[in-house]
């Protein structure tokens, strides 16, 4: 399956099994999920989601500190 993957200011496609959940993804990508909010289709959505063909995925970083 083919989704689009948006990191800041880069956008691509990335080919992926079927099946993939968000932390798959992330772990795929060398992306810590503590460090981030994922949106999928403009929804914020929990690390054991699973993606489908086509969906948009926006992965934010969390400024964290204090």
């Amino acid at each position: 399956m083919e989704i689009t993957l948006i990191i800041g200011e880069n956008k691509e496609s990335r080919e992926l099994p079927q099946s993939t959940s968000i932390k798959d993804m992330l772990d795929r990508e060398d992306i810590p999920s503590e460090t981030v909010v994922v949106k999928k289709n403009n929804e914020i959505v929990l690390e054991d989601e699973l993606l489908e063909d086509g969906d948009i995925v926006e992965v934010i970083k969390v400024i964290y500190g204090g």
